[in-house]
């Protein structure tokens, strides 16, 4: 099974109202303006959707109005992870359901399991459903790394088709893709050029939140191999990738996208809105950028 999702994937930001709850009106306009920005795909409910503070019933709500939105006109990839297995496979089999095109799965992150562990996971999960899987490995988050010879292990089940590498290391992304044919996303959006100049096929996205055009062209440029435009429009967005990252995400983006007036810059406890440091980087990169 080839994997549909390649160029600039955006990890959206799940929005909320002032009293807290999800502005489902929001996330219909940020679906089209993704769509007529370029971006290539959309992942509803993962780390940047704020998933940790979701209940069960919103994460499904936010998943079938994107689903709903995006009408088929390009992939949905929902964010299905979880550190129980079963409660994976319930996320999983609830966007299969509604018509997501394939489910990004988090390793099971604070219980870290052993490389055994995680790849009893994913052949369970991948075992229960036909559709496609993305692996997401973020180490920072979990606490355990997917190993490159694991990834190898998972590539050949079919219905594996890719994997996400945010552990900010380049040689162990070369080292899958030495190792398998497995589909590698940067998942590090300072890493985003250099990886798909070393064969990655796309990018899952924070910075595309912000700017969707911009991050649409570099992953276009890098695809078509046009490699001085790719470096131009990295050195462009590198600040902003940095920028996005100087608190926990998605504190950061969510106070681009309030001074975008893209969202309220509302987020749940326990996270809180960005220092007034930050959002003075923040607006000075925009700024810079032409964006503000």
């Amino acid at each position: 099974m080839r994997s549909i999702f390649k160029g600039s994937i955006v990890a959206l930001i799940t929005p909320f109202r002032k009293n807290g709850s999800v502005d489902h009106g929001l996330v219909r306009e940020l679906v089209e303006w993704h769509i007529a920005s370029g971006t290539s795909a959309i992942v509803p409910c993962a780390t940047t959707g704020e998933s940790p503070t979701l209940s069960h019933d919103e994460h499904d709500e936010v998943i079938a109005t994107v689903v709903k939105a995006v009408n088929k006109r390009i992939p949905v990839l929902a964010g299905c992870g979880s550190n129980c297995t079963e409660e994976s496979l319930r996320l999983i089999r609830h966007a299969e359901s509604v018509g997501a095109d394939g489910a990004l799965v988090i390793t099971p992150y604070y219980n870290k399991p052993t490389q055994e562990g995680l790849v009893a996971h994913y052949e369970e999960l991948a075992s229960a459903t036909s559709m496609p899987l993305v692996i997401y490995n973020v180490p920072g988050r979990t606490g355990v790394n997917l190993k490159p010879a694991t990834a190898a292990r998972l590539a050949k089940i079919e219905n594996i088709v890719g994997i996400k590498e945010a552990s900010g290391d380049i040689d162990q992304a070369s080292e899958i893709m030495n190792l398998c044919d497995l589909d590698v996303l940067s998942g590090e959006d300072a890493l985003n050029f250099p990886l798909m100049a070393i064969g990655a096929v796309g990018v899952i996205s924070v910075v595309a939140n912000v700017v969707p055009e911009l991050t649409a062209q570099l992953a276009a440029a890098a695809l078509r191999g046009d490699m001085e435009e790719g470096r131009r429009l990295h050195k462009l967005l590198f600040p902003l990738s940095r920028a996005l990252f100087a608190e926990t995400n998605p504190c950061p983006v969510k106070a681009a996208m309030a001074m975008l007036g893209k969202c309220e810059n509302v987020l749940r406890l326990p996270l809180v809105p960005v220092r007034k440091e930050t959002e003075d980087l923040l607006r000075a990169v925009l700024k810079t950028m032409g964006v503000l």
